[in-house]
């Protein structure tokens, strides 16, 4: 046998869960939590709908979410690229997983809980930034949170400076894009998206 095809198979490689891995998770915030999630300013946000699953990044000054009650957090949907894939899902199906990082921080922030995406005016409003509104907030009602084992950050390393990567090192968007449709104008597409993206960040 390659692969496992039973919980009993699993468990026999990694046996139980500690007790620090159980009585972690709560179903609302305690003020720990609270802290937590309130120092984040980035985040992935897990959805699931008919063709399968999405995970898209989230960012924000100050913190990504604003925390509404003990169970409950509101993420505004600011300027993307209109593809709105999490909010396809999350009008179809309501299940979602959120993951918060805190720069500096090795410890790693979860919620799973259910969505559902509000354009209610006065909560839009209240998310004012300079001048503009989110078109959708995405209200998230906590079922669990948690915070993550510390050992993948640490291994990755990753907010070590001297692990940075050279940003001339990667391939660009121009790149990426160009790779899919060959005749992409790469070279206008990377000169002019520092511009487009900082007019239109809000």
């Amino acid at each position: 046998m390659d692969h496992i095809e039973t919980i009993d198979q699993l468990r026999q490689i990694y046996g139980a869960s500690s007790e620090a891995s159980r009585i972690k998770v709560t179903p609302a915030l305690t003020p720990e939590y609270r802290l937590m999630i309130e120092a984040s300013p980035f985040m992935a946000l897990a959805t699931v709908g008919p063709e399968g699953l999405d995970c898209s990044p989230r960012g924000d000054l100050g913190g990504v979410v604003r925390v509404d009650d003990a169970t409950t957090v509101l993420l505004p949907d600011w300027r993307g690229n209109n593809r709105v894939d999490s909010l396809e899902n999350i009008v179809r199906d309501p299940r979602v997983a959120l993951m918060f990082l805190i720069p500096g921080s090795n410890s790693v922030l979860r919620i799973n809980g259910r969505a559902v995406v509000s354009v209610a005016p006065g909560l839009l409003e209240s998310f004012e930034m300079d001048g503009k509104h989110p078109r959708t907030v995405v209200v998230v009602t906590i079922g669990e949170v948690y915070f993550q084992c510390a050992r993948a950050v640490m291994r990755a390393d990753l907010w070590n400076p001297e692990r940075f990567r050279e940003p001339g090192t990667l391939p660009t968007p121009g790149d990426m894009l160009k790779a899919a449709k060959d005749d992409f104008d790469k070279e206008s597409y990377d000169r002019e998206w520092p511009t487009r993206a900082t007019a239109s960040m809000w």
